[in-house]
């Protein structure tokens, strides 16, 4: 049964991506509340209302519960606890198993390979005797990561045509907490498919876009993606695959490293609305963050198609200087978060040039 029009939607975490996530829910008649510890966060400036406390704070999540008739959230860094304490009293979406297996990038790719989608070799590590064996397997080189929390190229190291040995103090530098050691993909292409799963079990999803990141941050996102259509169908399917294997309901994003026999292999995924999918406001009559709200509302699911060509790129930091030259184009959306303080690094807001479809 779908949620009655004027119902209220709680959204755990008050960033960018919980306020795009409120305007949509707004524009299908539904009121949202944000549990969000900054106030004046960027989802409080557009929601109805905001509780100003810690996400796993005992009396808020009562709160936020009581307030609510379904719960979503914004990042996939809220505590797992948190969501099933709410779990047992309002519906949330997307389930908390998808949190537990998202949180932790051993946990993610053992998923990922036990329901048939390859990823990058991986070993797990936890002191510099694992992680010089590790780089023994992998030819002195590789990606070390934090196994939680990570984000945007956060708590990373990367060796390459290293000698395996001599790494003493490598594990305390990164925090002495659990890490996972990444072999290098020779790929041609990163790419990312946002799909959607409603609560009656169907599922959309978008085409894939092609990606770049600089410094660990999403720089752009291209549509259409360089790649054949069989590799857009395969990452389609997998998309669905996961969806389905997580009971999942709402929007996800999930990344892929294409290889030069167009192949694919899983690298993350994001149980949220992905900054790789906001081209999808300017491009697609029904945006992922509406698509979202449908989902977990439990709405039909809209049609994913695409009505234009587009590239869209992220403002981070100083990037804010551009926004006078960007309004004066043609064909061009442009989407500001409402965060009062620029820095290096931070996401300010985001545009996406559209042209006309080939």
């Amino acid at each position: 049964m779908s949620l009655a029009r004027g119902s209220t939607i709680g959204i755990i975490g008050g960033g960018q991506l919980g306020r795009m996530l409120a305007m949509a829910a707004a524009r299908l008649g539904y009121r949202t509340i944000v549990l969000e510890p900054q106030a004046d966060c960027p989802a409080a400036q557009v929601a109805n209302r905001q509780i100003v406390a810690a996400y796993d704070d005992p009396a808020a999540l009562a709160e936020l519960a009581v307030a609510s008739a379904v719960v979503t959230y914004e990042f996939e860094n809220v505590p797992v606890a948190a969501a099933e304490t709410l779990a047992a009293r309002v519906p949330v979406y997307p389930p908390a198993r998808a949190l537990e297996v998202a949180q932790d990038r051993v946990t993610e790719k053992s998923f990922l390979n036990g329901i048939g989608i390859p990823t990058a070799e991986f070993c797990p590590v936890d002191d510099d005797d694992q992680l010089t064996a590790a780089l023994r397997k992998f030819s002195g080189s590789g990606i070390l990561k934090t196994r939680r929390m990570g984000y945007d190229g956060k708590g990373q190291r990367v060796f390459r045509n290293m000698e395996t040995g001599g790494f003493a103090g490598a594990c305390e530098a990164m925090g002495n907490v659990p890490l996972i050691l990444e072999s290098f993909v020779a790929f041609e292409h990163e790419i990312s498919v946002i799909a959607a799963r409603g609560l009656d079990g169907s599922v959309a999803a978008y085409d894939p876009a092609e990606n770049i990141h600089r410094d660990g941050i999403l720089r752009s996102s291209t549509l259409p993606a360089g790649i054949g259509p069989e590799t857009a169908s395969a990452a389609k399917e997998a998309a669905a695959k996961i969806l389905a294997a997580l009971d999942y309901v709402g929007v996800i994003g999930i990344e892929f490293f294409v290889l030069a026999d167009g192949s694919l292999l899983a690298n993350e995924l994001a149980p949220r609305v992905h900054n790789s999918g906001h081209w999808t406001e300017a491009a697609c009559l029904v945006s992922q963050f509406e698509q979202h709200i449908r989902a977990v509302a439990g709405l039909p699911l809209g049609s994913p198609a695409r009505h234009s060509d587009c590239v869209m790129e992220n403002l981070i930091g100083d990037d804010m200087l551009k926004v006078p030259a960007l309004l004066a184009e043609p064909d061009l959306m442009l989407h500001l978060y409402g965060k009062a303080e620029s820095r290096p690094g931070r996401k300010m807001g985001h545009f996406t040039r559209i042209s006309h479809k080939n």
